[in-house]
């Protein structure tokens, strides 16, 4: 919980991950300057990953788990939907991770 604080925006990943990849990307294309954390370059990593994984209720993959403002937002599927429902610029900017 206190990477997921660091910033604004912070998402966890695994580099092998293409759908970390478009979240990440997203977050980019956004103007979102996101933490990413990759947990396969973090010695801890397994073990936060397993900490994802308890906190999105055990089911589905841990990564790409986004957190905004250190609240845990989801993985790709809730991200791409607030998008998509226009909603997840307007959380963006009451974070503090987009400033138009």
């Amino acid at each position: 919980m206190k990477l997921a604080s660091e910033r604004a925006v912070v998402v966890f990943t695994l580099s092998s991950c293409c759908m970390c990849h478009t979240v990440t990307q997203l977050m980019a294309d956004l103007g979102v300057n996101a933490l990413v954390h990759e947990l396969d370059s973090d010695p801890k990593g397994k073990e936060m990953e397993r900490a994802l994984l308890k906190m999105i209720g055990g089911r589905g993959p841990a990564v790409p788990a986004i957190f905004i403002r250190g609240r845990l937002v989801g993985g790709t599927n809730k991200v791409m939907s607030l998008h998509l429902a226009g909603e997840l610029v307007p959380m963006l900017k009451n974070a503090g991770a987009l400033w138009l």
